[in-house]
């Protein structure tokens, strides 16, 4: 039961981690700590180790990342690849030296190759090359797989390695300087109309697919991992459906209540085509199923930000 366990959370402070945090909480856990900045940088060997000597895990659940949008990838993919490599790699490094229980990795679905055929399955996930603009990003959290199956081979240390895919929900990153696609279109319609613009400008053509998984369900699905997978092979997270970025500004346009019209630029990139994950095995291993309608969860997450972006100024 992980109600007894001592479980740290890198990343705690971020928009998942909050979520993972009250996940936990609901279910019992009492011991639980944060490993964050400014506490703790976890690309630096000396502060990793204080922070296991200080929290003394029994379980590490590894949320903490570098991680933005397209525009961020394309500006700061030296960073991304390396902050990235080096937080997973030493975490887990020094997870095993410090005899941990159980080390649960969140990977990302940057991780797949840019042409993976649809529904994303796991087995695919080393035929071919990322997409170029978060390849860096995406090869960085890839590693934790290699490490963890090398892990368990050679040392038989328990750690396992999560794919989800892209998240969204209320507490999520409005900073257009690195936000993902639901906020950054949230807060492009919110200035519109607050500027009484007739006009708002999105990158690309519209045509790429996304999925997109609610962090709530991400939490939950987590906790199940955590909780009774003991794998390395590794698991997609997430709603199992997919939406055009055409239709999803549609959608986040009319919620909003911002009934102008939608520019495209085209000379942007689209990122990877497609992105859809099977998530069949999450079912099958830990039981996990999401449960958020994407209506339902955009119509929650532009609410919150409706009643909170005054405090985000």
């Amino acid at each position: 039961m992980l109600s007894k366990k001592r479980i740290t959370v890198t990343g705690g402070k971020g928009f998942l981690g909050r979520h993972l945090l009250k996940k936990l909480e609901s279910c019992g856990c009492l011991n639980i700590k944060v490993a964050d900045l400014p506490e703790y940088n976890l690309t630096d060997i000396n502060d990793i180790r204080r922070m296991y000597e200080e929290t003394k895990p029994e379980i590490v659940i590894h949320l903490a990342a570098k991680v933005g949008g397209i525009g961020f990838n394309q500006d700061k993919p030296a960073e991304l690849f390396y902050d990235n490599l080096i937080m997973g790699a030493q975490l887990l490094h020094e997870a095993y030296l410090h005899n941990i229980e159980k080390f649960v990795a969140l990977g990302t679905v940057c991780a797949y190759p840019k042409f993976t055929p649809l529904p994303f399955k796991e087995k695919d996930i080393w035929n071919g090359y990322p997409e170029e603009t978060n390849a860096p990003y995406g090869l960085a959290k890839k590693m934790m797989l290699v490490q963890s199956q090398a892990y368990r081979t050679q040392y038989g240390f328990n750690s396992i390695f999560l794919l989800p895919v892209n998240l969204y929900g209320p507490g999520d990153n409005f900073d257009p300087r690195s936000s993902h696609v639901i906020p950054a279109l949230i807060k492009k319609c919110f200035d519109a109309i607050d500027s009484k613009s007739d006009h708002l400008e999105v990158w690309g053509t519209g045509a790429a697919t996304r999925e997109f998984f609610y962090v709530e369900d991400a939490a939950e699905a987590i906790y199940l991992a955590t909780l009774s997978y003991n794998k390395s092979n590794p698991v997609n997270l997430g709603s199992g459906s997919e939406i055009s970025i055409k239709e999803l500004v549609k959608i986040i346009a009319d919620l909003s209540g911002f009934s102008g019209q939608i520019i495209w630029d085209k000379s942007k990139p689209d990122g990877q085509p497609k992105r859809m994950l099977d998530t069949s095995k999450a079912l099958k291993e830990f039981g996990f199923v999401a449960g958020m309608d994407i209506i339902e969860g955009l119509s929650r997450t532009i609410e919150w930000y409706r009643e909170n972006r005054h405090l985000l100024k």
